[in-house]
């Protein structure tokens, strides 16, 4: 079933995201994790993707010739198992960061042999030290590209698509007001729904649901969730995702630092604050970002849903 029809359902409902394990985790494991949340009935499970990483061996003759390194288990791999498994909807992100045009049709054509009816379409990260996104020879340079693509195409026109978003605007953006004009050629390239990106001030999600309006976007907006689970998140999180912590909660986390399950409960108590008043707000669903982590999780929905 595609989201566009599961939302088109006036119930509210919880979707989750998961991320392809290490290779040294086994089938059975990966499934083992996200057993306990499929009680709980969510209609599709989102499966991250992430660039390839090469690595620079140093050769006899003083060259370096370049090597694939790939740590994780493959998203198609994952999604099979998943499908297979739960009978579950799932929702691959398919990324145009270092991928040709010709590499991701590739992809989304196992992902159709798959039954796959739903894709995120997403322009993915700058390589590590790099300071301005760069695409493949071949390419898309924005996620607008790709889905612009997909449309055109007859094999994936028919694709349900997924896009991202970023309440408090991408950091490479110089304002929200850009950003979301950015938002609305993904929306009018064809995108039939929006995931936002985790974050922890409700009423930023709000202002920018206003805003998006107010541009013209009338897809469906679900925002997207991420309990904080340790103290270090409150430096890593704003490092790596350019988010906003509220001073409330990271003066709560900072007088427990040294109390790890203090700061566990903490986190879980302010996810399910933010939840509850989402859920009072009419927003269709409720995106958890799992990051292989469910326990926090699952007490939120229980209460939730």
């Amino acid at each position: 079933m595609k989201i566009s029809e599961i939302l088109s359902n006036s119930k509210q409902f919880v979707s989750l995201e998961v991320v392809p394990p290490q290779r040294t985790m086994t089938r059975a494991e990966l499934l083992d994790n996200i057993r306990p949340l499929m009680e709980f009935k969510p209609p599709y499970i989102n499966v991250t993707n992430h660039r390839d990483e090469y690595i620079y061996v140093p050769q006899a003759d003083g060259s370096y010739s370049r090597r694939l390194q790939r740590r994780s288990v493959s998203q198609t791999a994952v999604c099979a198992s998943i499908m297979d498994e739960f009978k579950v909807e799932v929702v691959p992100h398919i990324i145009c960061a270092g991928a040709s045009r010709e590499q991701l049709f590739y992809e989304l054509s196992d992902f159709r042999y798959l039954g796959v009816e739903n894709i995120m379409a997403l322009r993915g990260d700058c390589l590590l030290g790099e300071k301005r996104f760069t695409p493949e020879p071949g390419g898309y340079s924005y996620a607008s590209q790709l889905v612009a693509d997909i449309r055109k195409e007859a094999a994936t026109k028919d694709l349900c698509i997924g896009v991202g978003a970023y309440p408090e605007k991408h950091f490479e953006a110089p304002n929200l007001e850009t950003d979301i004009a950015r938002l609305k050629e993904k929306v009018e390239a064809g995108a039939d729904y929006i995931i936002t990106q985790m974050f922890f001030d409700n009423s930023l999600f709000y202002k920018f649901v206003e805003l998006a309006r107010e541009a013209g976007i009338e897809v469906p907006i679900i925002p997207g969730l991420k309990p904080i689970t340790s103290y270090r998140q409150l430096t890593l999180l704003p490092e790596a995702f350019s988010i906003n912590i509220p001073l409330e909660l990271s003066s709560e986390l900072e007088a427990h630092k040294d109390d790890k399950a203090a700061c566990y409960e903490i986190g879980r108590e302010w996810a399910l604050m933010q939840t509850k008043d989402l859920l009072s707000h009419g927003v269709p669903a409720v995106h958890f970002y799992t990051m292989g982590k469910s326990d926090n999780i699952i007490g939120v929905i229980k209460e939730c849903f």
